[in-house]
């Protein structure tokens, strides 16, 4: 352990209460109820960044949200090395089934319970307090370090790609390090390599033009929650299959790397579904199969659904309005916009007669991204795991989607490696949402090795 490692598990607790504080903010992107919220964490995490040492901190305005650029370019010669991650969280709900309130962190059993622990404020944070014991033990960096944090990742970043296209000399850089993600178990090391894209929908039916008394109307009058219920229907076979035309065009085979993982990883499908506390299915699919399904197959949920009166006891209405809320996640080769157009074709075939229909899409989408396998951070951010976790790690896709990978790509024209210690059971998106403290010392230490080794890569 040298200097900068043993600085920092002294302050072990300092980083705690640092990642408390910024959680306690309900910085909720999605909601227009929480704007002050979505302030006040632009503005907790550049007060932050200057007093880790940044000279160059600035929040800027981008469209939407708010995102915060930070550069601590001290030190010639050496690589440049961009940061990303995001301080917008998810929303709390259903609040009843938090065991603490989201934005009043709490410790217990050895983890962190708030909303944006694992998803993202706790592995934001790490880069950052370790960019602060450099400064404060060395006086510089090892590396030239720029950060880029958004605020609308959790709304699919719809002003993130024209941010970065317009700042795109500003955050030049030799490699992005995204603070984002999550290894796959926090007893199996593992490196994301891919993840899936993005295509959000809402759709509404409607039938008549106003609510009516289903006595006086009822059997004559236009329903529109059973003409969505009975449109959605469609999108799947009785087998959960996506059997809408065109969805899959374009989707290349799945990566042998990862496919080998998935048969290495053993995961157990029985305890799956006792995890998340659902009944089991019979027959019930193998773990490899349910993997391939959770990283290499593209998907169509539907998230949300409101029609009607939904409130306490009887109201008897023929609801006018009927709506539903559908994501999409894509493999490699799926474009989004040609996804959309696809479901937005299907409805508007299946849609029964005497009922209209839009479609509205939310954010531009997103495309998978996959790493090149070769790429030297990579290689990096596997030996220092190996050397920490005593076992080489797995190779492995993310099911979710982050849209950076492949705008950085595009706008930076550098590669993106993943390099955050949550882990895939965390509840992230769900009540009691956490973090490991093991994980949190376990990242601080293994940052400090990345940060001193990407320095001896050739700017």
């Amino acid at each position: 352990m040298n200097e900068v490692e043993a600085y920092l598990s002294a302050r072990q607790n300092e980083a705690l209460a640092d990642i408390g504080a910024f959680c306690a903010i309900p910085s909720v992107s999605t909601d227009p109820a929480f704007a002050d919220g979505m302030a006040a964490g632009a503005s907790f995490l550049a007060h932050r960044l200057k007093r880790a040492g940044f000279p160059v901190v600035d929040i800027i305005a981008t469209g939407g949200h708010e995102a915060v650029v930070a550069e601590w370019c001290e030190t010639p010669g050496a690589p440049t090395v961009l940061v990303y991650g995001h301080y917008d969280v998810q929303p709390p709900d259903p609040l009843d089934k938090w065991l603490t309130p989201p934005f009043e962190p709490s410790v217990r059993d050895g983890r962190l319970y708030a909303r944006g622990a694992s998803d993202d404020k706790g592995p934001l944070m790490i880069p950052i307090i370790v960019a602060e014991a450099y400064g404060a033990l060395r006086g510089r960096l090892p590396v030239n370090l720029k950060m880029l944090v958004e605020g609308e990742e959790e709304t699919g970043s719809p002003h993130f790609e024209p941010t970065v296209a317009r700042l795109s000399e500003r955050l030049a850089c030799d490699v992005v390090i995204s603070a984002d993600g999550a290894m796959w178990r926090a007893d199996l090391p593992s490196v994301t390599v891919a993840s899936r894209g993005l295509v959000a929908l809402e759709v509404e039916v409607t039938g008549a033009s106003k609510d009516l008394h289903s006595g006086r109307h009822g059997g004559s009058a236009p329903n529109a929650a059973w003409a969505l219920a009975r449109l959605l229907a469609t999108l799947h076979d009785d087998r959960g299959n996506v059997v809408v035309k065109g969805f899959a065009d374009g989707a290349l085979p799945p990566d042998p790397v990862i496919e080998a993982a998935i048969a290495e990883v053993g995961f157990d499908a029985a305890a799956y579904f006792n995890e998340i506390g659902a009944p089991q299915p019979h027959p019930l699919p193998s773990g490899e199969t349910l993997l391939t399904r959770q990283w290499l197959r593209p998907t169509l949920e539907l998230n949300g659904l409101w029609s009607g009166y939904s409130g306490k006891g009887t109201k008897t209405v023929i609801p006018a309005a009927a709506h539903a809320k559908i994501t999409c996640r894509l493999v490699a080769g799926q474009d989004p916009d040609a996804v959309a157009a696809s479901i937005e074709q299907h409805l508007r075939e299946k849609l029964p007669p005497g009922y209209g229909l839009s479609v509205a899409r939310h954010g531009p989408g997103t495309m998978a991204f996959s790493l090149n396998s070769d790429h030297p951070a990579l290689r990096m951010t596997e030996d220092i795991l190996e050397e920490l976790l005593g076992r080489k790690p797995l190779r492995v896709a993310m099911g979710a989607t982050i849209p950076v990978g492949t705008v950085m790509k595009k706008h930076l024209g550098v590669g993106m490696v993943f390099f955050s210690f949550s882990t895939s059971d965390e509840d992230y998106h769900a009540p009691n949402e956490f973090i490991r403290i093991s994980s949190i010392n376990l990242g601080m230490v293994a940052w400090a090795r990345l940060l001193d080794r990407l320095a001896g890569v050739a700017a």
